[in-house]
């Protein structure tokens, strides 16, 4: 059984020869001391010496996927910011007739040529793919978060008209390029964290008025094109699984196992056997001041509980360089040796 091959079955259901491992995609300060420690130069050597199953080969990764002729990126006309929680061009946005002269991206704009040559050359290897469409974060950042959630109750009209914007834009543009991509692609990876360390960002009833509608669409949209989805959230996302669960996803991605009812055994206990898992080798404690035994007693424990639908994987995909190279090592021979 190949890496793409195991992946899917995981995914599926399917009777698969051990669980999976994605090593994640390490921040970009982390590769000098992973390189040094596995006598490495590339990433994909790398991920090669420590038996990843996984490709993320998303088009947002290259250069050419996007050009603006006034230079804009996708969504950061007039942003320029660095937190979430700054106010954006739309902080004071009360009508929804103001949003029409706003320069939205365009779908005419994309191009896809580097992002499917590299899905062609990847290899036996799983390929998660689609634009990463967070949606969540786009409006976020339009607003500014404190806006955000306080114009889902003075101004759903406004909330609801940048969300059908945005995630329109999302829509065609994953449209086009997986008419491009055809089977060259196992599964749209797509990521929005609706969670914090406690609870969810915005409150439920809120998250299926504004949320929800559009997550279902872009599932449906997956399983139209015959991908599995995957779904990213970090923080603590517990009492909304149900929901994306009955919205479709087919696996849950990075299991953030220090966020509130995240852990393994909450996970286990509530939804095992309804959907695949991706992630939860804890990256706040465990992988920074662990022991290569710790982890790898962990990854045991981890498969025990949620295997055999587990893709062994950081519970953030952002390896940082905190992380010593030998627990890397210890994940990753752990998974391999079937958890």
């Amino acid at each position: 059984m190949n890496s793409r091959e195991r992946i899917r079955s995981i995914i599926a259901g399917q009777p698969a020869d051990r669980v999976g491992l994605w090593l994640g995609n390490p921040h970009h300060e982390s590769w000098p001391a992973l390189h040094a420690y596995f006598g490495t130069k590339t990433e994909e050597e790398w991920r090669l010496k420590l038996g990843d199953d996984f490709r993320w080969i998303c088009p947002q990764f290259f250069a050419d996927a996007y050009h603006d002729p006034q230079g804009h990126g996708m969504f950061d006309a007039g942003l320029r910011k660095k937190r979430h929680g700054q106010a954006g061009p739309l902080a004071d946005c009360e009508d929804v007739g103001e949003l029409a002269s706003f320069p939205w991206p365009n779908a005419d704009y994309l191009s896809f040529d580097a992002c499917l040559t590299a899905l062609r050359n990847a290899g036996d290897f799983y390929r998660a793919s689609g634009f990463w469409t967070c949606f969540y974060h786009n409006i976020m950042d339009l607003f500014g978060m404190e806006n955000y959630m306080v114009k889902m109750y003075t101004h759903p009209e406004v909330v609801q008209g940048v969300t059908d914007r945005v995630c329109g834009f999302y829509y065609e543009a994953n449209e086009r390029f997986f008419a491009a991509a055809g089977d060259e692609v196992d599964g749209f990876f797509f990521g929005n964290d609706f969670g914090t360390q406690l609870d969810l960002i915005c409150g439920p009833a809120q998250f299926d008025q504004f949320i929800m509608p559009w997550f279902v669409r872009f599932t449906e949209q997956a399983h139209a094109h015959g991908y599995q989805a995957l779904l990213h959230s970090c923080g603590a996302i517990h009492k909304v699984i149900d929901r994306l669960i009955d919205a479709g996803v087919d696996c849950l991605h990075p299991l953030q196992a220090r966020a509130a009812n995240m852990g393994a055994e909450s996970l286990a206990r509530d939804f095992k056997g309804r959907i695949a898992f991706m992630g939860g080798v804890d990256t706040q404690d465990l992988l920074v001041n662990g022991t290569p035994e710790d982890v790898k007693a962990d990854v045991h424990r981890i498969t025990r509980l949620l295997g055999p639908r587990l893709i062994v994987s950081p519970s953030h995909e952002a390896l940082l360089p905190n992380v010593p190279p030998a627990n890397v090592a210890a994940m990753a021979s752990a998974a391999l040796a079937g958890g």
